[in-house]
């Protein structure tokens, strides 16, 4: 049975002044997010700025990771261009006992469906004991899954390719399979996708939207009326004008500084598109004073 299921944040990165990843503040912020309300958290997807952070500081972060409270709620994101890197990360993850993963195909080279193929089988060749959720994101990484490159993965390694972030939202409305979580990207997709028999999300945005979120998704579970599923699309309407790793460090930022720390070439909004963002957000009574008192 798939066990991937409910309200994800991809969780934030947070850095040191001098940009080296600061182990501690990044778990506690995924903490953090739960606690508001995520059933748990991706560490190490594009939001936490994967790309960009040395392999050796996630190591270090891992081993941190390996004794939190939080353990089994976490996804550990391991989707790096280099074949080889991923499946080395996986090894030293496996190695502290985490199995769950979320994994995008590598960026910037043209391929296909076969390709993708072939690039998954050689990790589950080489880290069998694994669950992988498949990231669906053209935009980041050029390439969108199918509907039939999924199917035939999961008919390949059921045990190990157990679901799907869908940011591309091509997936969603049209892939059933037993077992499999398919979760949008968006939480304008939420409320939609549970109706179609999704499992929930896995969002940047959660980051500040927990709360809501998981009235949403608590609230279909129960299937009593919906009462906040407005203002949560909404909320992410803001935050979407905006590239969200920045919007989602400028509305933290106000919680505290070092969160203004992003590895180049990603940057906080300057001072109008900051002012504009948090403005807008007060008008939905939305604001980090207003989370951190929730």
């Amino acid at each position: 049975m798939n066990n991937i299921k409910g309200i994800y944040a991809a969780s934030m990165s947070i850095l040191n002044e001098n940009l080296t990843l600061n182990i501690g503040k990044t778990i506690e912020h995924a903490e953090m997010v739960i606690d508001n309300g995520c059933h748990g958290a991706a560490i190490f997807g594009s939001t936490g700025q994967a790309q960009l952070i040395p392999i050796s500081e996630k190591i270090n972060l891992l081993n941190k990771l390996a004794t939190n409270k939080y353990k089994d709620k976490y996804l550990i994101g391991t989707g790096l261009n280099s074949l080889g890197d991923t499946i080395n990360l996986m090894r030293v993850a496996k190695s502290l006992n985490f199995e769950k993963f979320l994994i995008m195909p590598p960026a910037y080279y043209l391929y296909g469906d076969s390709e993708v193929i072939d690039f998954y089988s050689k990790i589950v060749e080489a880290i069998p004991e694994s669950k992988i959720i498949l990231y669906n994101f053209e935009k980041l990484c050029g390439y969108k899954f199918s509907i039939e490159c999924v199917k035939e993965l999961v008919k390949r390694f059921p045990n190990q390719i157990v679901g799907v972030k869908d940011s591309s939202y091509n997936l969603f409305e049209n892939l059933k399979l037993d077992n499999f979580s398919v979760m949008p990207g968006s939480e304008s997709k939420l409320l939609k996708g549970l109706e179609l028999g999704c499992s929930g999300i896995i969002t940047a945005t959660c980051n500040a939207t927990a709360g809501l979120a998981r009235k949403v998704y608590d609230d279909f579970s129960k299937g009593t009326p919906q009462t906040v599923n407005e203002k949560l699309c909404e909320v992410r309407g803001e935050f979407e004008k905006y590239n969200l790793i920045s919007g989602l460090h400028t509305f933290y930022k106000k919680k505290e500084n070092i969160y203004e720390n992003l590895l180049p070439p990603l940057r906080v909004l300057d001072a109008k598109r900051e002012k504009e963002l948090i403005s807008n957000l007060e008008k939905l009574n939305f604001s980090i004073k207003s989370l951190m008192a929730a």
